[in-house]
């Protein structure tokens, strides 16, 4: 299985960059932190982390789906607030 650098869902503390990065680079999320802690005196470190919060996708984000935007919503005539169009669990149209 390919391993995708991608933000951690569970092993976060703040946005789960160093989890991600610990996790793509096989080693253990702390010394990640550390190292970013310690880079923290340089002044590159908040604006590097910041950066790859915004680059790096969230885990579990279908790679079909990262730049894919949600269908536009339908009219019908049964229902004209637009609401349960979409199943709430999965994001599926709903077949009426």
């Amino acid at each position: 299985m390919e391993t995708r650098l991608a933000r951690s869902r569970t092993d976060r503390i703040i946005g789960g960059v160093c989890g991600g990065l610990a996790r793509y680079f096989g080693i253990d999320a702390t010394i990640v932190r550390l190292v970013f802690v310690l880079a923290v005196l340089s002044g590159l470190s908040p604006l590097i982390y910041v950066i790859l919060w915004i680059i790096m996708p969230l885990e579990g984000a279908p790679a079909s789906q990262l730049g894919a935007s949600l269908p536009a919503p339908q009219q019908t005539s049964n229902d004209p607030t637009g609401e349960w169009q979409f199943d709430p669990y999965t994001g599926q149209p709903l077949k009426k």
